[in-house]
């Protein structure tokens, strides 16, 4: 329900879809409903939903095509380019560090305020990657949705946020690994697969603690095995 003492109503329908881009609510498709779904949902008029939507196009936060709608391109509040460019071995390794710390984090914040439905939306990942993998797939965007949907489990934007801009990174470093290995051995799935369900059942347990740790050695498995693929050790 919108406040009549919360500001305009394209203030109002702007500050909601903030809100909505940052809990992860479009992350997985990144396109936005269409005007007149917004409206219905909302229960304003199609212009005061256009206005809120120009303001977030003005914002950088989601791009606008004849025929195709609107999609997130960027999470509010996070420039363009956020994430700093990755050039060198100490970049890799600060990288994975600041990864670590993050995802952690977020890990634990899921263990303590996930909800039935967050549990199934992530178990649900983690099966698809495994059926990914074990087809001879890459598996690396089920991979990341892995992540993500952990990530919407702590109920936290900041981190959704912080995930989010942490994409594209660990896209390329999985791209490298698995580019390099024509197809992931059954030990690689094997193990990939039980550090997911690790964190997954610690989250499952709620305890926080188990989460994070569980985050932080699959995180630094994952950096090892990209160094292995690579050769850069």
């Amino acid at each position: 329900m919108l406040d009549v003492n919360g500001g305009t109503l394209p203030d109002q329908i702007y500050a909601r879809m903030v809100e909505a881009i940052l809990r992860g609510d479009y992350v997985d498709s990144k396109k936005l409903p269409t005007e007149s779904e917004l409206a219905s949902q909302f229960g304003v008029s199609r212009p005061t939903v256009r206005e809120a939507l120009s303001r977030l196009r003005s914002d950088g936060i989601i791009e606008s095509r004849r025929g195709s709608g609107s999609q997130v391109v960027r999470a509010p509040g996070t420039p363009a380019s956020s994430m700093p460019s990755i050039r060198n071995y100490s970049d890799i390794e600060r990288y994975y560090a600041y990864r670590t710390v993050v995802e952690s984090g977020a890990a634990a914040a899921a263990a303590e305020f996930r909800t039935a439905d967050d549990l199934t939306t992530i178990r649900a990942c983690l099966e698809a990657q495994t059926l990914a993998m074990e087809s001879g797939n890459k598996g690396i965007e089920d991979d990341i949705r892995f992540h993500r949907a952990i990530a919407r489990a702590s109920h936290n934007q900041f981190f959704v946020a912080a995930v989010e801009t942490s994409v594209a990174p660990i896209r390329q470093f999985m791209e490298l690994a698995r580019s390099v290995r024509s197809k992931m051995t059954v030990e690689r799935v094997r193990l990939v697969r039980m550090e997911h369900q690790q964190i997954l059942d610690s989250i499952e347990k709620r305890s926080p603690a188990d989460a994070a740790e569980a985050t932080r050695l699959h995180i630094l498995n994952a950096k090892r095995r990209i160094f292995d693929a690579a050769k850069l050790r």
